[in-house]
């Protein structure tokens, strides 16, 4: 069975953790109405300089974690390339990439391999590439099996390519799927919704993602609906009950199903839940390489907790060796961190295991902001756990701000 991240309470000072890997591959056939990540379209010839530059940071991760201030791992349990699309790479490409990693790291015998793909780039050349490589995780940005929900948003495939691309990852030995859903899309009905959601469990796939339309000024259709257009069917779009409606259906349907709610947008079978996903939530190391992504390593020094950097979300910058963005996690911010970042998993949290790796004074200072939040139905409150209810999952950032600590630190 994954590791599930339990024991989130580690111990940065035993360096025992194995580390996370992530790979930003900013490339797309077509770039999505509704996608707010730092991904586009690019001419072909672009790529190899930016597999160039990815091999370099590779080559150059143990200098880098020194420069940041942090402590690397060798070992790696989780490695996960994302976009993006992946698989708009060439076969060469992909194996330049992950042999980079070998070199580097040490991947270990049961690592979680995952690549993204939009359904419709798996040609038999490339799932060949993908076992060679070792991927044994698949992630198919679905969206939805509608196909005008799905052609309306800038999606390529339709709901049969899905179908076959499931069927062939089975035959070549790839069984641990996951499918993107969006709960929101344009034309999308409770008919429609609910079609995506049984077509999605009928293929048996063991993870699912459901996420809620973001509306906000990183998308185009996003954009459009804050300026009340109709461009890219703007004016299909659901209000914002149906797309809590629709959520709370998921989580109904699904788990029926035995796919399990594990946190506020995966769901999973028993021992299928996302090893690389769980690491950023339980705090756990990882080490980003890429367009806009994202790394977290304990702190080389006593006075911090760890250190957070970043890559630039431009491709031209990124290219052009710009500089990494760094930020320090104090003892204090990890605190705040190990609420909003664990209350995402449905366990929710343990209390005692967050006093035993900070202090009981911390988490008495909390305790009436959580009795605040129980009270408005946001949390539930058993024992030593707090976790959110379902209303707190649909009102996560506010819950999770509540956790920012803005009086004097609790935490020395």
């Amino acid at each position: 069975m994954e590791n599930d991240g339990s024991s989130f309470a580690h111990k940065w000072d035993n360096q025992s953790v194995p580390l996370g890997i992530y790979i930003s591959i900013p490339f797309c056939r077509t770039k999505c109405t509704y996608c707010n990540f730092a991904s586009d379209v690019f001419s072909r010839s672009v790529f190899d300089r930016y597999v160039d530059r990815l091999s370099a940071d590779i080559e150059g991760a143990s200098q880098t974690a020194e420069e940041m201030g942090g402590r690397i791992e060798r070992e790696v349990d989780s490695l996960y390339l994302g976009g993006g699309t992946p698989t708009v790479l060439d076969d060469n490409q992909l194996a330049r990439i992950f042999a980079a990693v070998r070199r580097q790291f040490e991947v270990n015998g049961n690592c979680e391999i995952t690549v993204e793909c939009a359904p419709g780039t798996l040609s038999s050349a490339m799932l060949d590439t993908l076992l060679h490589c070792g991927v044994n995780r698949v992630s198919l940005g679905v969206q939805s099996f509608m196909d005008q929900e799905a052609a309306a948003v800038g999606r390529l495939h339709r709901r049969a390519t899905v179908l076959e691309d499931i069927d062939r990852l089975r035959a070549s030995g790839i069984t641990n799927i996951n499918i993107d859903l969006i709960a929101g899309l344009p034309h999308q009905t409770e008919a429609s919704w609910e079609f995506s959601l049984a077509e999605a469990i009928a293929t048996g796939v063991p993870h699912a993602s459901v996420y809620m339309l973001e509306v906000d000024d990183e998308s185009r259709l996003g954009r459009e609906l804050l300026a009340g257009g109709a461009r890219y069917h703007a004016h299909f779009v659901p209000d914002e009950g149906f797309i809590a409606n629709a959520y709370l259906t998921a989580c109904d349907r699904l788990s029926a199903a035995g796919v399990a709610h594990y946190e506020i947008s995966n769901f999973a079978r028993a021992g299928f839940e996302s090893r690389h996903n769980l690491k950023y939530w339980t705090r756990q190391p990882y080490f980003g390489f890429g367009v806009d992504a994202h790394s977290m390593l304990p702190a080389a020094s006593s006075d911090l907790d760890a250190v957070r950097f970043a890559h630039p979300d431009s491709l031209e910058k990124y290219v052009g060796g710009a500089a990494l963005q760094r930020t320090e996690v104090s003892r204090q911010a990890a605190f705040e961190e190990s609420f909003f970042l664990g209350l995402r998993l449905l366990r929710g949290i343990d209390l005692r295991e967050v006093a035993l790796q900070f202090n009981e004074e911390a988490v008495e200072k909390s305790k009436p902001m959580i009795t605040e939040l129980v009270e408005a139905g946001l949390l539930d409150h058993r024992g030593d756990f707090i976790s959110l209810t379902s209303r707190g999952q649909l009102l996560s950032n506010e819950v999770f701000e509540k956790f920012i600590l803005t009086t004097e630190e609790a935490v020395s």
